[in-house]
């Protein structure tokens, strides 16, 4: 049993080996620049300590090395040109021959880069590998330094983004990923994590997971007798690291896991229902093996002659056929295009990719007419409102799946504490409650949409603003034109000149609309729920920001101020419109609301074009100081 065990390791280390060159292959294709900085600069950077390179650490207790740099001949032949990127032209040796070295066990990728479904719009996420034991809190605190220069010269040198995550081995083998972060569910995740991991992992320089080599078909050896075997047999298998095993993942963490992309659907749609869609999976298939059991099996277990299969392309494969047999036929074929867009696919186009290869296939089994291909490979072209039909499809489905798996919801509170649900219950309401005199969210399908044109038209009492002059759809409806003006900045529509105005009855100008649409966006910015503090959502409301519009509509360019717009967003990303015609109302609703306000300077627009321009705005500033003022102090 042993020398079969020894056999095995050996063939499974060789053909992992050749995966992950496949890999590697993928994602210098698909970013040839990137690839180079990530796969073979990054693991250099780390393992050197030069004030000439990123990431120098003066005082460096101890110098850091990733593990096997030594034998990685592709960095090793690219070290002369590493040292000409940053003209460097010293003869001494740069990685560390010492005893005395702090050693990082290995550095991986996870997600979506290297696979079919890395996009422009992919990050890349990165694991640093650590024994913590070999860490003192000055060693751990320097190797923090030194990542974090190491990525300041990375962000500003590529367009994919890149973020660090220092892992501690004991820890990832008890799947402990640490508290709700920006981009991380913290307890919400655990062992479904690690099964990503698993699954998608790069191994950029360092040691292989034991958990990849561990598998014989037919075999029913358990994982802590592999364990035994390695550890018997180093200094041979010194490559290998114990990440721990992945038996299953109980039905609560799929609930708890699928919360927290229903809540990151807010921003990125498309590719969360793709990821709702395979936690609805292994929801229902519970009994069946994990995806990233089947997908070590598939490539462990190729035959010589065939290629390795890509883990986005296995893993849409496997969410396709189960779709295929439990959702009506509509839905399936919806679906299907879901996945085409969100990995940026274009069959049939004039330059073929190696994404459009090897994804041939798949779309042969869960077939695409020519006419949908064509049409979908148009998808930046599509007019605005077939966008829009389209992106409501894509919240329609979520909502149901969610409804589908909400009955889990019973004692998963074990399972996500009690901060994240607040945070994520906070988060889903800012973006879809409606409150009164609250600018709605447009949830888009994508981040780009097809906008050729803002018309405003003045039709009754009413502003309606459509584009390419479509107000059987307008995008907004309002009494009020600075709501309009604000709803098209906040939902990131605006663009300066994109702006148009049909002839009307008013006093406002195309000009006076950008000229307030600027300001708009210099004091609020757009809308973007990801780039709110996490700790805000466990605060109480308050309100941070203040512009205050007077008499944009008024024929008196303000005079007699009776029309008066006060635009203000809170501390979890809500913006509001209220309209006044007369200061002492205004006053009423500062003094009724004033424990809630914490602006730190009031903003204010006034027509440029106004008679009264400088007269206007003196006595506004005048009747701030008398009645807004002692509303600030609190």
């Amino acid at each position: 049993m042993k020398g079969m065990l020894s056999r095995t390791l050996i063939k499974n280390r060789r053909t992992f080996q050749e995966y992950n060159k496949f890999r590697k292959q993928i994602f210098t294709e698909l970013a040839p620049k990137e690839s180079v900085y990530v796969l073979f600069l990054l693991p250099w950077l780390l393992s050197i300590n030069h004030r000439s390179f990123p990431g120098y650490v003066k005082n460096l207790r101890k110098p850091f090395k990733v593990y096997n740099i030594d034998n990685e001949r592709e960095i090793i032949r690219r070290e002369e040109t590493f040292k000409k990127i940053f003209q460097f032209d010293g003869r001494e040796p740069l990685r560390p021959i010492s005893q005395e070295i702090c050693w990082i066990q290995g550095v991986y990728t996870i997600g979506s880069i290297g696979t079919v479904s890395q996009t422009s719009r992919s990050d890349c996420d990165i694991w640093i590998c650590i024994d913590k034991r070999d860490f003192d809190d000055t060693l751990f605190g320097q190797l923090n330094q030194k990542i974090n220069l190491i990525k300041d010269w990375f962000d500003s040198q590529q367009r994919i983004p890149v973020y660090f995550f220092i892992n501690d081995v004991e820890d990832i083998r008890n799947c402990v990923f640490g508290e709700v972060k920006q981009e991380s569910s913290g307890s919400t995740q655990r062992n479904i994590l690690k099964e990503e991991f698993y699954r998608t992992f790069i191994l950029i320089c360092g040691k292989i997971p034991l958990w990849w080599l561990a598998y014989e078909e037919g075999n029913e050896v358990g994982y802590e007798e592999w364990l035994r075997e390695i550890e018997e047999k180093r200094p041979e298998y010194d490559d290998v690291i114990d990440l721990g095993d992945l038996p299953g993942v109980r039905r609560e963490e799929y609930f708890g896991a699928a919360i927290w992309q229903y809540n990151k659907a807010l921003t990125h749609p498309l590719k969360s229902l793709l990821k709702m869609l395979l936690l609805k999976m292994q929801l229902d298939q519970t009994k069946g093996e994990l995806l990233c059991h089947e997908f070590r099996r598939a490539v462990l277990g190729k035959k010589s002659d065939e290629p390795f299969i890509d883990p986005s392309l296995f893993t849409m494969n496997a969410v396709l056929d189960y779709a295929a047999n439990s959702f009506e036929r509509k839905t399936y074929e919806f679906i299907k295009k879901c996945f085409y867009l969100r990995y940026d696919i274009k069959l049939n186009a004039r330059k073929i990719t190696l994404k459009e290869k090897l994804a041939a296939d798949l779309f042969k089994k869960h077939r695409l007419t020519l006419e949908e291909i064509h049409h979908l490979n148009e998808f930046s072209l599509w007019n605005l409102n077939e966008q829009i039909a389209f992106g409501t499809a894509i919240f329609d489905l979520l909502f149901k799946i969610y409804r589908d798996i909400s009955p889990l919801a019973k004692g998963v509170i074990s399972e996500v504490t009690e901060q994240d649900l607040t945070i994520i219950g906070r988060k889903l309401f800012v973006t879809l409650e409606k409150k009164p005199n609250k600018i709605p969210i447009f949830l888009k399908p994508l981040e780009e949409m097809n906008l050729s044109s803002l018309i405003f038209k003045f039709y009754g009492r009413n502003w309606q603003v459509a584009t390419t002059g479509d107000f059987a759809h307008p995008l907004v409806t309002h009494s009020n034109i600075v709501y309009c003006i604000a709803y098209l900045v906040w939902n990131g529509f605006y663009e300066r000149n994109l702006i148009r105005m049909l002839p009307n009855p008013t006093t406002v100008t195309t000009q006076e609309i950008i000229n307030l649409a600027e300001m708009v966006k210099h004091v609020f910015g757009t809308y973007n729920i990801a780039n709110i503090g996490m700790e805000n959502f466990l605060e109480e409301e308050k309100y941070i920001r203040v512009l205050l519009v007077v008499g944009f509509e008024d024929i008196h360019g303000g005079y007699y101020m009776n029309d008066i717009c006060l635009l203000y967003s809170n501390n979890w990303g809500e913006l509001f419109v209220r309209k006044f015609t007369a200061f002492e109302r205004l006053k009423a609703f500062l003094d009724k609301y004033r424990t809630k306000f914490f602006w730190k300077e009031m903003n204010y627009y006034i027509k440029r074009n106004s008679l009264y321009y400088e007269k206007v705005i003196e006595r506004t500033k005048r009747i701030v100081a008398q009645i807004l003022m002692p509303s600030m102090s609190l």
